[in-house]
């Protein structure tokens, strides 16, 4: 069974999105007080979308939404109908909790199956998962898919890498699923332990968090796979596997049939022009049990035109740049940690893993310490000469001056989970 329809016409994805759009608004007007009110608010009505573009007379959500209407926010179906709930953090203490029917578990794992699928993933794979399960999205919506494309899962969780190691061997793995932090560590180890032939692994998927080129090609020489992808999600869209980079690594394709994806500038709120930067805002087509309705997710990114090398007729978005919420200010410079990446992945000599720590001096004028690890061959001979190389690329790509402190191989934390990029010291934290 075929997941990805490459004979999908635009014509058709259009009508299917225009569809979509009508059945989603129908259904949250009938279905979810809050809902009606936004639309009612707005001045509209099911019966005004008539075309894709009606979809801009309606209301933004965003995040505070989810936690006002706490603990069922969204909520657009019978109780009797939810057959499950996730939940990420949210910043005021009460996490975004999202309901599922069983038709929304369906097409999750339906959508994830495209994504294993489009990475070349077939029944025979074993597919290690090293991502969160329970409240998260991340564990299941890896598991579920695999199970749906009918490849073997081998579902470890975040587990140790002793035991990662291990089944890696013992199972013959032949993809691993993780953070890219998570599967640096892996990649560490198994080179540490001298097991790279004794495991099979043909490709890595990657989520949950950005990761640099340098980080991507680190991993690959090391565990000596064929690929890696980038997959993209959030709890509030199902969770992950709403798109997944082809082989050619141009953009992340996305399942234009189960959403409709508008990018924004973040402060007027208004389009960008094609091809730029700005913030996602996502519309669900076919979500029952929380449909989102253009919801802000603070994701930014940029739409990608043209059409893609490998046939895909799924429009792509650019790999996530970083966050709105996550940007921090640094002498009157606006900085997302993606272009300290996009400046380190350009350096021979240093490694992938870095931090970017901000200070205040006496007279309160601030001041970026760019720690940033050697390379794992590089001597501390090179380590002058590094540290003047890469700010001078800070200061030439970013227009900003810091101060560069190369570290040991090794020396910054490796995690499970997602990795900690900034630390902002100064007495106003204004990040």
């Amino acid at each position: 069974m075929a997941f990805v329809d490459y004979d999908l016409t635009r014509d058709r994805l259009q009508a299917i999105q225009l569809e979509g759009l009508k059945w989603t608004v129908a259904h949250a007007y009938s279905n979810s007080p809050f809902y009606r009110r936004k639309l009612e608010g707005a001045g509209a009505s099911p019966e005004e979308i008539r075309t894709l573009d009606d979809l801009k007379q309606l209301s933004l959500i965003d995040k505070e939404d989810l936690q006002q209407e706490y603990p069922f926010p969204l909520l657009s179906a019978p109780f009797e109908k939810i057959v499950r709930i996730h939940a990420s953090s949210g910043t005021t203490g009460k996490r975004k909790v999202l309901s599922y029917t069983q038709h929304d578990i369906d097409v999750w794992a339906d959508m994830f199956a495209r994504c294993y699928e489009m990475a070349g993933c077939t029944t025979e794979d074993r597919v290690q998962i090293a991502v969160g399960y329970g409240l998260w999205t991340a564990g299941v919506g890896f598991q579920g898919g695999c199970e749906r494309l009918g490849a073997m899962a081998v579902p470890l969780g975040p587990a140790n890498a002793d035991m990662h190691c291990e089944m890696m061997v013992d199972m013959g793995s032949t993809v691993f699923c993780s953070t890219a932090s998570m599967a640096l560590l892996m990649a560490e180890e198994i080179t540490k332990r001298g097991l790279k032939d004794h495991i099979e692994l043909k490709r890595v998927i990657m989520g949950a968090e950005r990761h640099s080129d340098a980080m991507r090609t680190l991993i690959q020489e090391l565990l000596g796979v064929e690929d890696i992808f980038d997959i993209y999600g959030l709890t509030e869209l199902y969770g992950p596997g709403t798109g997944l980079d082809c082989q050619y690594h141009s953009g992340i394709h996305y399942w234009a049939d189960l959403f409709l994806y508008e990018v924004l500038d973040p402060t007027t709120l208004q389009p960008v022009a094609p091809g730029h930067e700005g913030e996602l805002v996502v519309t669900t087509l076919r979500k029952e049990g929380s449909p989102l309705i253009r919801y802000r997710t603070h994701d930014v990114t940029r739409l990608i035109g043209g059409e893609c090398a490998c046939g895909s007729p799924y429009p792509r978005h650019d790999r996530i740049l970083g966050r709105t919420d996550d940007m921090f200010i640094y002498r009157a410079v606006n900085i997302y940690p993606s272009q300290i990446d996009h400046v380190l992945s350009g350096i021979q000599g240093i490694g992938s893993e870095y931090q970017i720590h901000l200070k205040q001096r006496e007279g309160g004028r601030d001041m970026m310490v760019v720690k940033v690890e050697r390379g794992m061959d590089t001597g501390t001979e090179m380590d002058a000469a590094l540290a003047e190389h890469v700010g001078v690329e800070i200061r030439k790509k970013i227009l900003v001056r810091g101060e560069v402190d190369i570290v040991d191989y090794g020396s910054l934390p490796r995690t499970e989970r997602k990795s900690k990029r900034v630390f902002d010291h100064r007495n106003n934290n204004h990040s």
